[in-house]
C-alpha cells in the first residue's frame, strides 16, 4: 500500500512539473508572436544602450554588421524612442519589421526620424536578426554617411541676409535719364551753378 501511494505521490508531481513546463515553454507560441517578442527585445535593449543583450537576438554571421551601425548610439547619437510599425511573415520561417525610431545628434539637438526594415529568421524555434537597412526618414542613424550640404543653397540663404556687391562683376544697369532741376533756367545753366570759363555771365 505504501508503495502505491508513493508512485502516486511520484505521478502527481511529475504532472505538475510538466504542466509548469508546457505552460512556460515559448514553443506553444505562434511564429509570429514569438518574432514579435524577439523584435521587441532586441529594440529595447538598442534604445537603452544594452548593446550587447542586443546582439543576443543577432544572427551570429550578422552580429558584427549589427554592432558596426550602432558604433555611434550612446556618443553621437541619442535614441529619445521607438515604435514598431509594421510586421509581415514572409513565409513559415521569414519575417520583416518596420521600426520607427526617433533619435538626435548630441551636437545638433533636432529631433529626427527614421523607419528601419528590420529582417528576422527562425532558427528552430529561435528568432534571429539577420539584416536591417533604412526603408524611410532621415539618413544617419544606422551609420550611413550624411549628405553633403549644398553650398549654393547655403551660400544663397547667406546673400540673403547679407548681401554682397563686388566691384566690376556686377551688370552695368541702364544710365538715368537726365532732367533739368526745377531752379535751372532756359540754357539749362543751374541758378548760382558757377560759368563754365570763357563765357560772361548773365545779369
Amino acid at each position: 500500500m505504501r508503495t502505491v501511494l508513493t508512485m502516486r505521490a511520484s505521478l502527481v508531481v511529475a504532472l505538475a512539473v510538466s504542466s509548469l513546463v508546457l505552460l512556460g515553454c515559448p514553443g506553444h507560441q505562434s511564429p509570429p508572436a514569438r518574432a514579435q517578442e524577439a523584435a521587441t527585445e532586441l529594440n529595447l535593449n538598442t534604445r537603452f544602450g544594452r548593446m550587447e543583450l542586443a546582439a543576443e537576438r543577432v544572427a551570429p554571421t550578422a552580429r558584427e554588421a549589427f554592432l558596426s551601425r550602432r558604433k555611434a548610439w550612446g556618443a553621437n547619437v541619442r535614441v529619445a524612442d521607438y515604435e514598431l510599425a509594421g510586421f509581415q511573415m514572409k513565409g513559415d520561417a521569414d519575417a520583416e519589421m518596420l521600426v520607427k525610431v526617433a533619435w538626435y545628434r548630441i551636437d545638433e539637438g533636432d529631433l529626427r526620424v527614421t523607419m528601419l526594415k528590420q529582417k528576422w529568421h527562425d532558427f528552430k524555434g529561435d528568432w534571429r536578426l539577420i539584416d536591417e537597412s533604412r526603408a524611410d526618414g532621415d539618413v544617419g542613424l544606422i551609420g550611413e554617411a550624411a549628405p553633403p550640404a549644398d553650398p549654393g543653397k547655403a551660400a544663397g540663404a547667406r546673400r540673403a541676409q547679407f548681401p554682397t556687391i563686388r566691384l566690376g562683376q556686377q551688370e552695368p544697369e541702364p544710365a538715368p535719364q537726365e532732367t533739368l532741376p526745377a531752379s535751372a533756367d532756359a540754357n539749362g545753366t543751374e541758378s548760382g551753378a558757377p560759368t563754365p570759363p570763357g563765357e560772361a555771365s548773365p545779369r
